[in-house]
């Protein structure tokens, strides 16, 4: 049956009862709460009442309190959220400033890096630096040059060697007022003559626009091995001699190659050494002079070098008899070894020797 076919389907309460009693309910619990206000002292004879109306009280407080409470605390957990995230994105703000701030401060550190060890290059011998920066980079399949911010006006010039805190970066191949052009290593006409600091073998570096150049005309089976220390010879006189290349690879192709010490940092800055030719190096009248100039005027030696000479000579002349007596001790005791030898042999013969066929005692000693 439906709700429509209830019998309490047409069953209406009129409004105004329905009012009045909520009016008796809440009349009732304004009594009850008045009740409960009132202290023990003034009304001793409503204690019973208010301890009556507080048991039953409570429950339905904790029912009606309950969904407060729980409000307050979601109300907590929405403010705690909003607070989260608000802080979360102030804290990545304040994480993605201190990030470039780092970056700046590490930029700085490595460019500070750079520039101790450019202060810090020593050459041998003593030649005039200048310090460059790299402006510019072409790089073609073959091609490997830069432009660094130097030119004639800071005395820069053709063959100028170049090079960083690490090693040879290259030649200067041209100049203008400001800027220089370098070729560096790895270029396919560079050719550097080099040696290697374990063998002294010479050889000519080779760029083929690889990042590692190609050894070439290698003298000798075992002149050169992996790892070997590969530094400018000075032939010829483009570059002084002792500069730093590289170290000693073998190719995929099994060809000598040299890994660059110049590529262990960005060739950002770079000195220029103001090297000419060896004439720079050395005065030419000191190159001239005969090398035995000086031998006919060397003074005659002291009594000390004089008895220094006499004693080196009696201990060897000393040396030498003891050697000689020695070496004839040898021989006597090797010569005496072997007649004994030899008559222990004859002793032996004799004893094995037929009775019946031994000579007359003339014979005998005849024989010995």
């Amino acid at each position: 049956m439906s709700l429509r076919e209830s019998p309490f389907e047409n069953l209406r309460v009129p409004l105004g009862w329905s009012a009045g009693g909520a009016l008796v309910i809440a009349i009732a619990l304004a009594i009850f709460l008045l009740l409960s206000d009132r202290s023990e002292a003034d009304e001793p004879g409503h204690a019973s009442v208010r301890s009556g109306f507080e048991a039953g009280a409570a429950p339905v407080g904790g029912v009606f309190a309950a969904p407060v409470r729980w409000l307050g605390q979601i109300s907590d957990y929405v403010d705690d959220y909003f607070f989260a995230v608000s802080e979360n994105r102030r804290l990545r703000e304040e994480l993605a400033s201190l990030r470039a701030e780092r970056d700046a401060v590490v930029a700085l550190r490595n460019l500070n890096s750079q520039y101790e060890a450019l202060l810090g290059i020593r050459v041998e011998p003593n030649v005039p630096l200048v310090s460059a920066r790299s402006v510019s980079e072409a790089r073609g399949p073959f091609r490997r040059a830069r432009l660094i911010d130097v030119g004639r006006d800071r005395g820069i010039e053709v063959g100028n060697p170049v090079i960083n805190e690490h090693g040879l970066v290259g030649r200067v191949t041209g100049v203008s007022g400001s800027v220089s052009r370098v070729l560096l290593v790895t270029d396919v006409t560079s050719q550097i003559p080099i040696l290697v600091d374990r063998t002294d073998a010479r050889a000519i570096m080779r760029g083929d626009g690889s990042g590692n150049p190609r050894l070439e005309f290698v003298r000798g089976n075992d002149s050169v091995e992996v790892g070997d220390r590969i530094l400018s010879s000075g032939d010829g006189g483009l570059l002084p001699r002792g500069l730093p290349i590289g170290v000693v690879a073998r190719g995929i192709d099994g060809s000598w190659r040299v890994k660059l010490f110049s590529d262990r940092g960005a060739i950002d800055f770079v000195r220029v050494m103001r090297f000419d030719n060896f004439a720079q190096l050395a005065d030419g009248s000191t190159l001239d002079s005969p090398p035995l100039a000086g031998l006919d005027t060397a003074p005659p030696p002291s009594p000390e070098v004089v008895a220094r000479i006499d004693d080196a000579q009696g201990r060897r002349r000393a040396e030498a008899e003891r050697r000689a007596e020695a070496e004839r001790q040898a021989r006597e005791r090797e010569a005496a070894d072997t007649r004994a030898r030899q008559a222990a042999a004859q002793a032996a013969a004799a004893r094995e020797a037929p009775a019946q066929t031994a000579q007359p005692p003339a014979a005998d000693g005849a024989t010995e």
